[in-house]
Formats: C-alpha cells, structure tokens, sequence
C-alpha cells in the first residue's frame, strides 16, 4: 500500500546508509534557505502502543541535525553528531505526517549547535538540542538543492 507524502516534499536524495534506508525514506522541502524534514509513521515505526517509537524520532532528530546544520551554517562538509538530547512531548500516532524543523543558533570553526522540534500533524511531539560536527572538505554534495534533487536552471 503506497504511503500518502504531502506534494510539496520530495524523497531526500543523501547518501547510501543501511540504517536509515531501514527506517526511511524521508522526505524533505524547502522553506526559504531551510530544510523542512518529514516521515509518514507507518506500522513499522511504531511501538506497541501504536504511536511513533522513541528511538525512531530520536533517529529523525538526529538527521535533522546533521542536514540541518549543514545547510544553514553554509557548510557543505559532512556533519557528525557530537550530541543530541530529546525531550518526548507527546504522541506521533501511526499514519500521522511528522515534520521537523531546525534553528541553528550559533556557528564556530568547529561546532554547529542547534535546537529543533518535531511535530505530528501539527502537535509537537518532541523537542532537542543539538551539537553538530563538520568533517572532511567541502563537497556539493552535502546542499540543499542535492538533498532534494533540484537541478540548476
């Protein structure tokens, strides 16, 4: 049974990782120079009480950390987490549409710290700040518009 993705949001386009191809795909948008990213939470997302599972939202967070701060710092350098701590506001129920959305609030050579939310269908379900890491040398790779397949006119 196909999942129902908002039409604004694209399949992400990143590179080949065997953990979150498990969990994915997610699936991304624009707003202005941001990354929105989003997740239809299907049956196997979710934990025996039927709403999203913990870990799979701390998975998101995480990706929104890394991709997040990638594109708003103006890096395009690979991102590794350095930490990341959630709280778990409320429920993401199976067949809701969760968004995240991140705010990078300060940048040095080293270290790209944020704080961010995501939201189930418009309720916030969980809350976390974030440290990011950039490693290795620039690559184009690592852009919004690649992320999410926008080609140059």
């Amino acid at each position: 049974m196909p999942v129902e993705i908002p039409a604004e949001f694209t399949r992400l386009r990143l590179r080949p990782n065997p953990y979150v191809d498990a969990c994915g795909p997610l699936y991304g948008r624009r707003d202005g120079d941001k990354l929105v990213l989003g997740l239809r939470v299907e049956s196997r997302h979710c934990n025996p009480g039927g709403s999203c599972h913990g870990g799979m939202l701390t998975t998101l967070s995480d990706m929104l950390l890394v991709l997040g701060a990638n594109v708003q710092s103006g890096q395009q350098r690979y991102m590794l987490t350095v930490n990341l701590s959630c709280d778990f506001i409320g429920p993401a129920p199976e067949g809701s549409w969760i968004e995240g959305r991140l705010e990078v609030l300060r940048t040095t050579r080293s270290l790209v710290f944020c704080q961010g939310l995501l939201a189930a269908d418009g309720q916030p379900v969980l809350r976390f700040s974030g440290i990011a890491k950039p490693s290795g040398d620039d690559n184009p790779e690592f852009t919004l518009a690649r992320y999410l397949g926008e080609t140059a006119a």
